[in-house]
């Protein structure tokens, strides 16, 4: 992993061409709280309706997000799903030359129904297909051809992402795999669940997942992750095959990488809190050949999808990860520091990532050195007033200045790991100014959050989330609760330094309210 870290700090953009089944992923989400009168079916009542893009158009989007120069090539109808995915991918930057129109077919949607009962976690209830499986006619099979090989022009790498929709039948994939191995490129195929992988002849790679491979071979793959038993079955997807490295996704085992010459290795996965798997295939292929083109070996790129995937895999529905979260997480698995634990450079990426996901973020502050129950109720409430809650925390040494010499009982990296074991807190950093309001004003959260023993005038950045439509909550604290009554009962000796007016205009001042009243 150290390795893999370094080869991400020189990370440079890349040139990729994504071959495939282009599709439209249609979310309809809404209540399902009743069944119908006539029947016992769940009634969905739809509050809204979200379209990305899915399939071979998912990997593009993964790509883009990696840092890639990505050209599309594959079929959409003539239909206003086609157009959606063409602007999806064109408002990402990917080129769109290569996604030729056939009015023969239509663009393949898969629409899933989403139901949510008493405001909980929601669940896929039932998915709707609208799609063509024929392999293309003759003028579109030629046409798509030809993009391809304009496309192949400066391309570093291929991916090909197969539904079986259709479009890499009829000797398409055949082609596209020969003209990659005639000009040199590597290419990496996600395949369909097949019988027959002879359309994968001749491909640099092939990443089936376990039911994949089984319909393609025949054998089990064994359910422990035993390296002998699952060695042997993408050894013989290899050899019959012609392929160069067979990576298999073994889902929560991991993945095993069986490269020509080289003894099988597995990679283990890290254990995850798995909300949707719904793209986690697509992100291994973008993550794959955006290592590949980036020059990792073959064991750094896999350890590099599997981490990519596993972020995947925590999120509802499919969502391109940014390359500086799996940076984050790269660097979270060497340096073994809390993954809600932020340094205030990958705080404002992820607030930026939430953001534009229609997320609201929430902001409160403190040294929180003694939890309590407290503290424990500011931050719940919190939580309830938006999507994303970071909790920002003193250093020690700004605490000493303000509390005490015999304060911070628990140091910043302690309250750090405590703060981030609670459910609701999504994220934590740590500041070292004397007040939190140079982060608020980078972050810019949509709700700032203090205990009301503080006054509007004694939150510093409250005027500042005001001035850009945000909202300050002052939330009542509990009676009794404060870090320095369980101290004193503790029978530690932390008395509290004598509060002077120069301290609290440093700690406890909204400087850019008085600035404005002043102007």
């Amino acid at each position: 992993m150290k390795e893999l870290l370094s080869k991400l700090s020189a990370w440079r953009p890349f040139r990729v061409v994504v071959v495939g089944d282009f599709m439209l992923d249609e979310t309809v989400l809404g209540d399902a709280e009743r069944l119908t009168g006539d029947a016992p079916v769940p009634v969905l009542h739809v509050r809204e309706t979200t379209r990305t893009p899915g399939g071979a158009a998912n990997v593009c989007m993964n790509l883009a997000a990696l840092g890639a120069e990505v050209t599309a090539v594959g079929v959409v109808g003539d239909d206003a799903e086609g157009r959606a995915v063409r602007s999806a991918l064109e408002s990402q930057g990917v080129r769109c030359e290569g996604l030729i129109v056939d009015g023969s077919r239509p663009t393949t949607v898969k629409r899933s129904l989403v139901g949510r009962a008493q405001h909980r976690h929601p669940q896929k209830m039932f998915r709707v297909d609208i799609e063509c499986t024929d392999a293309l006619g003759g003028e579109a099979r030629s046409r798509l051809l030809q993009a391809f090989e304009r496309s192949l022009v400066g391309a570093e790498i291929v991916a090909v992402e197969d539904y079986d929709k259709g479009v890499l039948r009829g000797g398409v994939c055949v082609s596209v795999i020969d003209r990659c191995r005639s000009a040199g490129i590597e290419v990496i195929v996600d395949p369909a669940r097949l019988s027959d992988y002879s359309r994968y002849r001749g491909a640099t790679s092939i990443t089936p997942n376990r039911s994949e491979a089984e319909t393609a071979t025949g054998l089990p793959t064994h359910e422990s992750a035993d390296m002998e038993s699952n060695a042997a079955l993408a050894r013989s997807i290899q050899d019959s095959h012609g392929i160069h490295a067979v990576v298999l996704t073994l889902d929560r085992h991991g993945a095993l990488l069986l490269e020509r010459g080289c003894a099988p290795l597995a990679v283990a996965t890290v254990a995850r809190e798995v909300y949707d798997v719904t793209g986690a295939g697509d992100m291994v292929l973008a993550a794959l050949a955006a290592g590949r083109a980036n020059g990792l070996d073959w064991a750094s790129a896999v350890r590099l999808a599997n981490v990519a995937a596993g972020l995947e895999v925590e999120v509802f529905g499919v969502q391109p990860i940014p390359l500086d979260r799996i940076r984050r997480e790269v660097a979270r698995c060497v340096t073994g520091a809390h993954p809600k634990f932020f340094t205030r450079d990958e705080l404002a990426s992820e607030v930026a990532r939430r953001r534009a996901a229609g997320q609201r973020i929430v902001f409160t502050n403190g040294c929180f050195d003694v939890l309590h129950s407290g503290h424990v109720m500011l931050i719940e409430e919190a939580r309830r007033l938006g999507d994303f809650l970071i909790v920002a925390i003193n250093t020690d040494a700004k605490v000493r200045e303000f509390k005490g010499p015999s304060r911070p009982v628990n140091n910043e990296h302690d309250r750090a790991v405590v703060l981030s074991g609670l459910q609701s807190v999504d994220a934590v950093t740590i500041f070292e100014e004397d007040t939190p309001a140079e982060l608020i004003e980078r972050l810019r959260p949509d709700v700032l959050v203090k205990g009301a023993e503080y006054s509007a005038e004694s939150i510093p950045g409250a005027s500042r989330v005001e001035s850009w439509g945000g909202r300050v909550v002052r939330v009542p604290m509990k009676a009794g609760m404060s870090s320095s009554r369980t101290i004193r009962q503790m029978g530690i000796d932390a008395a509290k330094v004598e509060l002077t007016a120069e301290m609290r205009d440093r700690f406890a001042r909204d400087r850019a309210r008085e600035a404005g009243r002043s102007s």
